[in-house]
């Protein structure tokens, strides 16, 4: 009886890829329906967010042309136009673009019914307790990625623009931007910016399952500030102002990070010695 019982409450191997194979049918689904909607908004997309940071009055530009202004510092971000032309070089290269960039921005409006479609794949692993923060799980995580996606569009894209495109190595080279290159830098930059904020949540489940502790965390502090410093020396001016503004945000997910393995630690903690106790 109780090997029946164990047959019926556990999930085969074999079961657990049949859900998985759903669990990617219908994200794939998702990303195309979100694809569909991105694809019926195609001009404002490319218009009014892909190629607004080629324009010198794109709100980035403005705010750091302002700051530069008041407190004296590179000038680099008031400009008109930046000093390179796009161009598709292969007959279908627009079409082509128009669709795989739909399905990206399909991925990025898909991504919190991807998570619960995740959350359900996970969740018979999960105890009961775990269970109720399926919501809280889903608006976080979307909340952190969107966050990121809108952090890599606004600021990391212009700026490294900015950097890419001022950059010379003589003279005689004129930039002349392929579409597939600028699109790239530009999706790129976006997803792994999201990716990137998701940090807390991606330290929720290593500490959870103990391959990072806050203590290690807190150890490989100092080399995780350097590194994030130099990114932020790479693609904003060399100014503090600007440097600070891209570092910031990196640096306090890092912190929220080291707080949520301290906490899961202190509840496990509590969780083993209720176990000794009894």
């Amino acid at each position: 009886m109780a090997k029946q019982k164990n047959n019926a409450g556990e999930m085969s191997f074999l079961g657990h890829l049949e859900e998985l194979r759903w669990l990617l049918v219908r994200s794939s689904a998702g990303i195309i329906i979100g694809g569909c909607i991105a694809f019926a908004f195609s001009s404002f997309i490319f218009d009014q967010i892909i190629f607004a940071p080629v324009k010198g009055d794109f709100i980035t530009y403005r705010i750091f042309c302002d700051l530069a202004n008041k407190y004296d510092l590179d000038k680099s971000f008031c400009i008109q136009e930046l000093p390179f032309e796009i161009q598709s070089r292969t007959m279908d290269g627009q079409f082509t673009t128009d669709i795989w960039t739909s399905i990206t921005a399909g991925f990025i409006l898909a991504f919190p019914f991807i998570l619960w479609q995740f959350w359900k794949f996970i969740s018979p692993a999960l105890y009961d307790k775990e269970k109720k923060y399926a919501v809280g799980f889903i608006v976080m995580t979307s909340l952190l990625f969107f966050i990121g996606v809108i952090f890599g569009h606004y600021l990391i894209t212009p700026l490294s623009l900015n950097f890419l495109a001022n950059y010379k190595i003589s003279d005689v080279v004129k930039n002349d931007i392929d579409l597939d290159s600028y699109l790239s830098l530009v999706k790129t930059t976006a997803i792994s910016c999201g990716l990137v904020f998701e940090m807390p949540i991606i330290m929720y489940f290593l500490s959870k399952i103990g391959l990072v502790s806050a203590n290690f965390l807190r150890t490989y502090r100092k080399y995780a500030i350097v590194v994030i410093l130099i990114i932020a020396a790479i693609v904003t001016p060399p100014d503090v102002v600007s440097q600070t503004i891209v570092s910031i945000p990196l640096l306090i997910l890092y912190e929220v990070s080291i707080f949520i393995a301290a906490r899961i630690e202190k509840n496990k903690a509590k969780i083993e010695k209720a176990e000794n106790n009894g």
